[in-house]
């Protein structure tokens, strides 16, 4: 069981409703880290833009990306 509570619903909150949309839309459901960051919604905004930047500045090969996030879920112990 986690120690933190993980939120699914958006409660009416635009940053959660959009990221929940977002996430749903790619991965057909929500992350367990962003119910996590769920709690409070700047941060999971700030997160993601993180994220965003990061895959948009070219500082690491497109294809190479997908490569990177497998090993990182791997290296988890996380189902990808």
């Amino acid at each position: 069981m986690p120690r933190v509570r993980e939120i699914e619903d958006d409660g009416g909150d635009p940053i959660l409703k959009e990221a929940f949309a977002k996430q749903r839309e790619v991965f057909g459901n929500l992350l367990n880290p962003t119910k996590v960051l769920a709690h409070c919604p700047p941060i999971l905004k700030a997160a993601a833009q993180l994220s965003g930047s990061i895959e948009k500045s070219g500082r690491l090969p497109a294809a190479l990306l997908p490569l990177i996030y497998l090993r990182v879920a791997l290296i988890n112990g996380c189902p990808f």
